[in-house]
């Protein structure tokens, strides 16, 4: 996909988006990602050569390789929103066989899943694709649902099946986050001991951040929670893309500062998306933002749509699964690649 295919899908939103130049904090001030991104920061981190090591091979891998950018699948859907819900429409995907084909196939630089899933085909697949391995999960059959986030395996565990990442949620403003943040901060750091790079879903849950507009997306409390997410050493923040702003003056609580609306951020999705990429120490952490739930049709142009703002923002990539997975694979591979040519696109530059 060139660049007037991928404005041609963006449709109205082509110049707002394509054009856009930013005011708000200045690109210069970003540690934006490159070919040479674990050397020029992550080098200067505490992070083991093991860690530094994975990075890298996951940075190499895919259609992406080489470039600082991540495009990756995660399939932990089958938990997190039920196995029914989430492969229905494509019952192969019940297999995990289906789902390390289809990250293979799709050109991405891994695969994200569960410790059961991966430690399911590891033997096959854990020195063909970089493995990341979900942690923790809400797992959705407490009635009614606590939105809680608790552990379905190890740090050792997911060593052993060879992963090169580990990755958690967290329900930042949940009842139970503060124990969520030290269990996570726990297994970061033992997996940072034994080599493996660290991913964390950085994820608003609080009833409170529905008011006239959902604030579970707003930059202000999204922002705030990548700021915690890095702060207890996560290397790559997952965070869904900003749909709005003022989620601390909408539900009054917290602090915040008026600077952050009247000049760090704008109306504009790009500028809302790198006030998230501020609060990861500047990029230090790479952000990269959720593809979200399947719609159908619109499934390819919102999933470029989501790459274009995160890529002129100062983001690292996307991780894209039901807009995949919920598809025939040769479907699902081309919705993979079209966010990758966002990536490989040298006039989609950062705003």
């Amino acid at each position: 996909m060139n660049y007037e295919q991928i404005a041609e899908l963006l449709s109205d939103d082509a110049k707002k988006l394509l054009e856009h130049k930013s005011t708000t904090i200045d690109k210069s001030k970003l540690h934006l990602p490159g070919p040479d991104f674990i050397d020029r920061v992550f080098y200067h981190t505490n992070r083991k050569p093991q860690v530094l090591r994975n990075l890298q091979a996951t940075f190499n891998h895919g259609r992406l390789g080489g470039t600082g950018y991540l495009s990756l699948l995660p399939v932990d859907q089958g938990i997190e929103h039920s196995a029914g819900a989430s492969f229905a429409p494509n019952p192969e995907y019940f297999d995990p066989e289906s789902i390390v084909k289809l990250a293979i196939e799709g050109g991405t630089n891994g695969v994200a899943s569960t410790i059961g899933v991966l430690a399911a085909v590891s033997r096959k697949y854990a020195h063909k694709i970089p493995f990341i391995v979900k942690l923790n999960h809400n797992e959705l059959l407490t009635y009614p649902n606590t939105h809680d986030q608790i552990m379905f395996g190890s740090v050792e565990e997911a060593y052993e099946l060879g992963a090169m990442g580990v990755g958690a949620t967290i329900y930042f403003g949940s009842d139970q986050s503060n124990r969520q943040i030290q269990e996570v901060a726990a297994a970061f750091e033992r997996a940072h001991e034994l080599g493996m790079y660290t991913v964390l879903w950085c994820y608003l849950r609080n009833s409170e951040f529905k008011r006239d507009q959902d604030f579970h997306t707003s930059a202000d409390l999204t922002g705030q929670a990548n700021h915690l997410g890095v702060t207890i050493q996560a290397d790559i923040i997952k965070q869904k893309q900003p749909t709005n702003n003022g989620g601390y003056k909408a539900i009054k609580f917290g602090k915040t500062h008026d600077k952050v609306y009247s000049e760090l951020t704008s109306d504009n999705p790009i500028d809302l998306t790198r006030y998230q990429v501020a609060n990861n120490y500047m990029g230090r952490a790479g952000l990269i933002n959720s593809g979200g739930a399947s719609k159908g049709e619109s499934d390819l142009a919102d999933a470029v749509t989501t790459a274009v703002i995160n890529k002129r923002a100062g983001g690292m990539g996307l991780i894209s699964g039901r807009k995949a997975f919920q598809k025939p694979m040769k479907e699902g591979v081309k919705l993979l690649n079209a966010i990758q040519d966002v990536y490989l696109e040298d006039q989609i530059d950062i705003a």
